[in-house]
């Protein structure tokens, strides 16, 4: 299996933490792979995204669970595919969720998780191979991997392989040479 340049990883973590506030989209290069479109994904939509219901079948929509009124979420075919995804392709690219603008499979192998329950975006995550412009983006890389196995550990860990890799990214900086304690603890 051949591995896929992931980019420069302190780009990707600054572009990642943007993306995850709602900053910006992901800039993801996917080159054809639609494994997160195939992978039996419910796609959440907020009440905000017009654009983008104005684009889907309000019978493909579902009230999406413990979230406000307006919130949905879009479901999958029987083959586990986004029924946006026509003949490979996205047929509402431009006009797509911000859950599916914001998705990076990167995050797995920046965070150093395994999307069990995910075996197709599993084995593009495990493609991925990042470059690392200096000594302080290899810390950054090992601070992501350091905040994914503290809250991996804690009780009240996220069951989900994307809430865990995304929550030690919005960690991170807890977890870099200058704030780590001994033990893995943070002191901030």
């Amino acid at each position: 299996m051949s591995s896929i340049p992931a980019g420069e990883f302190s780009a990707w973590l600054t572009g990642m933490v943007a993306a995850i506030a709602g900053e910006q989209d992901s800039d993801v290069p996917c080159g054809g792979c639609t494994a997160c479109c195939r992978s039996s994904q419910f796609v959440h939509i907020g009440a905000d995204e017009a654009d983008t219901l104005a684009h889907i079948d309000p019978q493909l929509l579902f009230p999406a669970p413990l979230m406000p009124a307006g919130h949905v979420v879009m479901g999958y075919d029987e083959h586990g595919s986004c029924p946006m995804l026509i003949d490979d392709v996205c047929s509402i690219y431009e006009h797509r969720p911000r859950t599916c603008r914001t998705y990076d499979c990167r995050v797995f192998p920046a965070a150093g998780i395994e999307p069990d329950d995910k075996p197709l975006i599993a084995d593009r995550a495990r493609r991925w191979e990042f470059d690392y412009a200096d000594s302080d983006a290899r810390s950054l890389h090992d601070a992501v991997r350091a905040a994914a196995r503290f809250v991996r550990e804690r009780d009240e860990a996220p069951s989900s392989a994307t809430q865990l890799a995304v929550l030690a990214v919005e960690n991170h900086a807890s977890f870099t040479e200058r704030n780590e304690l001994p033990g893995g603890e943070s002191s901030t």
